[in-house]
């Protein structure tokens, strides 16, 4: 009858160690769960792509900056604040993106209208932070599938004081 005893004992208290154990385990993967999902699928503010940009044009391979802003109904447009070549700086302080919203559902800005200097018609774009901080933006006329994706890199402030933005 002792050794009954002992054994019962025995799985009752390797039980209760066994369940601690899991429960402890269980509650560390929660926490690295969301832990490494709060980084990996990090949300965006509406706010978050306001600064500056430099980019690469992709017709002439000119640089410029562009400032992108919120235009206070809702949407954001964007201002050429500074270009490297002298016969397109007559485009500074040109507003040649309208439009710009912000989806949550998409973590993304959509419904952009560029007009291209130089160039007839309207261009379409959207827009997403990427991890490393670059802008990605995917540009197209009528369908996204005919369309060019560029990076746009941050910039902390203007090229050109001499241009006002909002």
């Amino acid at each position: 009858m002792n050794n009954k005893k002992n054994r019962v004992y025995f799985y009752l208290t390797y039980y209760n160690c066994y369940e601690f154990s899991i429960r402890k385990i269980l509650l560390l993967l929660i926490f690295i769960f969301v832990f490494i999902n709060s980084f990996l699928f990090a949300q965006n503010k509406p706010d978050d792509i306001v600064g500056y940009y430099l980019n690469e044009d992709p017709f002439s391979g000119a640089i410029s900056q562009v400032y992108i802003y919120n235009a206070g109904d809702g949407t954001y447009e964007g201002v050429v604040i500074w270009v490297n070549e002298e016969d397109r700086k007559k485009y500074e302080g040109l507003v040649y993106m309208k439009g710009l919203t912000f989806n949550a559902k998409e973590n993304e800005w959509q419904n952009a209208t560029f007009i291209y200097p130089g160039k007839n018609g309207k261009f379409k774009a959207f827009m997403r932070i990427e991890k490393d901080g670059k802008l990605r933006v995917r540009g197209y006329w009528g369908i996204s599938m005919f369309g060019k994706t560029l990076f746009w890199f941050k910039e902390q402030e203007s090229r050109n004081p001499k241009i006002q933005h909002p």
